[in-house]
């Protein structure tokens, strides 16, 4: 782990994301505290697909498909207290 000031970051910025990114944690500090870490940010384990989104909404649990348009089921549910 290394820490440095804000100003010292500015100046250094690239370098330090490059020291980030081969894994050293990164501190930096204000008036000699820390306040940020900078670390490498996390990639997704593989893209999700339109296979992944179809699988998704089949095995979706407690939410129906609604068969009519918000519009429809609206005027639907309104006549039915009417009634």
């Amino acid at each position: 782990m290394s820490a440095h000031s804000v100003a010292e970051a500015k100046n250094r910025l690239s370098r330090l994301i490059d020291r980030a990114l081969e894994g050293e944690e990164i501190v930096i500090t204000r008036h000699g505290h820390p306040v940020v870490v900078l670390s490498p940010v996390a990639k997704p384990a593989r893209p999700v697909t339109a296979a992944d989104l179809d699988w998704l909404a089949e095995h979706r649990i407690g939410q129906a498909v609604p068969s009519e348009d918000a519009g429809e089921l609206l005027k639907s549910l309104r006549d039915e207290d009417e009634q």
